[in-house]
């Protein structure tokens, strides 16, 4: 009998935390508001929570759905904890604004779509974007070391250019090629002529390493950037007016 009896104080006891936490939990309706989310706290103004109509946040807070509550009465959402600073920092700022270097975005896109806050999906679909426009971007760079050991050097993060600049020196080349010289291949991305000799009018000429002539180094250059400025290039190199023709500036950088 008394062991019922015991069990009967018990079962209330949870009862009565149960109904003390979800009126705890009734504290979503005031001013200053503290949630759980994955374990993280943030504290926050009620209507910050509540800027977005039909949002989740003012959907829990303004009592639309049923909220689970911790013990501690605040309420629990059962999501990434960390990533939801960010989320909080637009509802405060009406803005996305992310760390340097930041690279969870398709995650943050993932949370923005759970909270339901369309504003906030649409910026991160738009920096997304940017993002990927940004590593799509080709770079080209042209240095020009004017010693033997390092000669030539055109680098591409697109194979595509620097296969196309390999059959432009075929067609240029005095000496009938019937394919690029493999000794001047670095990688997919990167040719590098290391063999060339003064002429006596100071052109110099690129040899393979038979001594076989293949071109001037000037014409190779030049070829390369008429390609690049066809292929839509930028120029980012500020040219110096002493070096006269672009052929010969040391180093040329290009953007597409």
């Amino acid at each position: 009998m008394e062991g019922k009896i015991n069990k009967r104080e018990t079962d209330c006891e949870g009862k009565n935390n149960i109904t003390e936490r979800l009126k705890k939990g009734k504290n979503c309706k005031a001013a200053v508001i503290t949630i759980n989310v994955g374990g993280h706290l943030y504290t926050t103004q009620r209507c910050t929570l509540t800027k977005y109509v039909d949002s989740l946040p003012e959907a829990l807070v303004n009592g639309k759905i049923q909220s689970t509550v911790d013990a501690d009465g605040n309420c629990f959402i059962d999501r990434d904890g960390s990533l939801f600073r960010h989320v909080l920092n637009y509802l405060r700022n009406g803005e996305l604004l992310l760390p340097e270097g930041f690279r969870e975005i398709q995650l943050l896109a993932q949370e923005a779509e759970f909270y339901q806050i369309k504003p906030l999906t649409d910026a991160l679909k738009a920096k997304s974007a940017m993002v990927r426009q940004a590593s799509e971007a080709t770079f080209l760079e042209i240095t020009d070391s004017h010693d033997r050991s390092h000669g030539l050097r055109i680098y591409c993060n697109s194979s595509d250019f620097i296969t196309r600049i390999k059959s432009r020196i075929i067609q240029v080349s005095k000496s009938r090629l019937d394919g690029f010289p493999e000794e001047f291949v670095v990688s997919s991305h990167a040719i590098q002529f290391k063999y060339f000799i003064k002429s006596e009018n100071g052109a110099r000429l690129v040899l393979k390493e038979d001594n076989t002539f293949v071109c001037t180094l000037e014409t190779l250059k030049f070829e390369t950037v008429m390609m690049a400025l066809k292929s839509d290039f930028k120029l980012l190199t500020s040219l110096d007016s002493s070096k006269g023709s672009i052929v010969q500036s040391d180093a040329l950088h290009f953007l597409k």
